[in-house]
């Protein structure tokens, strides 16, 4: 399937005059999306510092919507950033049956970015090793983890992305805290648990609802995600569920709780390796920090102030809450002055 990857109109005046309305509006919130994702995208690589010049950015692809949207973005953004950096596509192929194999190569041939296919048969290890109606997930990660951490070291790449994007990252923090008993989430930029590699997550900021839309725009050939047949992360699903529920009827909630997780306040937690609560002592300063004493929390119904931190402006077209430039913006930034890289979708001069 070919993929068009020329710029969507920048104004509603770039749209064909005999196109319908609805053809009309429909192009107008195509490139809403696609100036949206692009946005956020650009924010989060420059928030945590993800790519820096120079770097070798390995693209996980899977076949699913994010990391074909991840790719098709990078690949934009490549071309505008004020830096140069390179990308190489990697699909593993875990020989699960049914798995059409020819997709992705010939996907990638078309976009003309350097690829690798590694084929590991996996499958037949996990299904050996699991007995039959397990739940075959955590297995199968680890290998496929340990697999991808070789190929990078091999492919000589300095970062390796991957497709998480807002929502896994939610559901990631609160399967830790209702099942795990920790405040862990998924960080938008890590080091590898070998200590040999950088993650990054650069769809940390986008909503799972703007990539599903963003997939049918660009029409990706998407791979199913059931070819396993393993079964399903109930506890996930629950949690997903949830936050569906949460955008139906709180629609800035989950977005409220995401912003939380770039302003954690550590003395008002109970860590004490965060915190040095043994040795605690009265200062004599005032800290706007501090503890009101008796004080009661009180949190507004619409939490207009908080909806304000973490972000959110009302768009007149939609009624749908959009995010500020400077939203979650770490308050210690990861690198300054010449070493922080600023991704944005805006052009640069001839390009």
């Amino acid at each position: 399937m070919s993929q068009d990857t020329s710029p969507l109109p920048s104004s509603e005046t770039d749209i064909p005059v005999f196109a319908s309305k609805a053809e009309r509006k429909q192009r107008v919130n195509d490139n809403k999306l696609s100036k949206r994702i692009m946005r956020e995208v650009g924010r989060a690589i420059g928030d945590f510092n993800m790519i820096e010049e120079g770097d070798k950015v390995m693209v996980c692809l899977s076949g699913g919507k994010d990391s074909y949207g991840l790719l098709d973005v990078l690949m934009t953004l490549q071309k505008r950033a004020p830096i140069k950096f390179d990308i190489v596509a990697v699909n593993l192929d875990q020989k699960q049956p049914g798995f059409p194999d020819h997709i992705l190569p010939e996907y990638l041939e078309k976009l003309g970015v350097p690829y690798h296919i590694e084929t590991q048969d996996t499958y037949s290890v996990v299904t050996r090793v699991i007995a039959e109606g397990k739940t075959m997930c955590s297995l199968c990660s680890r290998l496929r983890r340990g697999i991808l951490y070789r190929v990078a070291k091999e492919l000589g790449a300095t970062k390796i992305a991957l497709g998480h994007h807002r929502d896994d990252i939610l559901a990631t923090f609160f399967l830790n805290l209702f099942y795990g008993g920790r405040m862990k989430g998924m960080p938008p930029k890590l080091m590898s648990d070998n200590g040999e590699h950088i993650v990054i997550r650069p769809l940390a900021y986008v909503p799972e609802k703007d990539l599903i839309a963003y997939a049918k725009l660009k029409e990706f050939p998407i791979i199913p995600c059931n070819l396993c047949g393993s079964q399903e992360n109930l506890k996930r699903q629950e949690i997903n569920r949830m936050i569906a529920d949460w955008d139906k009827k709180f629609p800035h909630r989950s977005w409220n709780v995401f912003g939380a997780l770039t302003r954690v306040v550590p003395s008002h937690l109970m860590d004490p390796k965060l915190h040095n609560f043994a040795d605690l002592k009265v200062t004599g300063q005032a800290d706007p920090e501090g503890d009101k004493g008796f004080d009661q929390d009180y949190f507004d119904d619409h939490l207009p102030e908080s909806l304000l931190a973490a972000g959110f402006e009302e768009d007149a077209d939609d009624a749908a809450p959009t995010v500020r430039q400077d939203a979650f913006t770490p308050a210690k930034p990861a690198a300054s002055g010449e070493q922080q890289i600023v991704f944005m979708s805006k052009r640069r001069s001839g390009q």
